[in-house]
């Protein structure tokens, strides 16, 4: 009876120690799965973050790529604009009043400038503020000058006494504009040179 009894024991002890093994395994099997989900889901996120930075940092160059195409745009528009009024006046200082009107020239002159306005515009949506800023102060600037240089013109046609005076004061505001594009350059450069933090 004893040995019937040892036996059952050792029944009972070897089935609880499989039944202990099987929990136990189960778990550890449990926690294997859930370890593998996690590392799955980490794997995932990375991925996806990694596809997010991807995506910032190409709009990042399509931005500047946008932007220096809209600043080169504008600047040749300008010196264009700038070109035809610088030629005109120097035709004036060289010609001997009084010389007439020359509506056409001022004309293209006035095409020019209005293009290189609407040019502008990409600019100023480009942006950002301190380029937009400076990129209407050079079309202010260069505005006066245009008129200066067209006040100037209509002087020499009449023969005025002044025009001397004038010569010097679009001069003056020659300088200023020359200013205001360098500051716009300077800005332009600031803003492409700028590193974005993309994270």
């Amino acid at each position: 009876m004893i040995s019937v009894l040892v036996a059952a024991v050792g029944i009972l002890g070897t089935a609880l120690g499989a039944g202990l093994t099987a929990i136990i395994g189960a778990r550890a099997e449990i926690r294997r799965q859930a370890a593998l989900e996690r590392d799955q889901v980490r794997k995932e996120l990375v991925q996806k973050d990694n596809q997010i930075l991807e995506l910032r940092v190409e709009h990042v160059r399509w931005r500047r790529e946008r932007r220096q195409a809209a600043y080169l745009d504008f600047l040749q528009a300008m010196a264009a604009a700038d070109r035809a009024n610088l030629q005109e006046f120097r035709s004036l200082i060289a010609a001997t009043p009084p010389e007439p009107f020359a509506l056409k020239r001022f004309s293209e002159i006035r095409r020019l400038f209005k293009h290189a306005e609407q040019v502008g515009d990409s600019v100023l949506l480009e942006g950002p503020d301190q380029v937009a800023a400076a990129t209407q102060e050079l079309i202010s600037q260069f505005g006066a000058l245009v008129r200066a240089v067209r006040d100037f013109a209509e002087a020499h046609a009449r023969s005025a006494d002044d025009l001397h005076s004038r010569q010097q004061r679009i001069e003056e505001i020659g300088e200023r504009y020359l200013e205001s594009r360098l500051q716009l350059l300077a800005a332009a450069r600031t803003a492409l040179d700028e590193i974005i933090d993309i994270r």
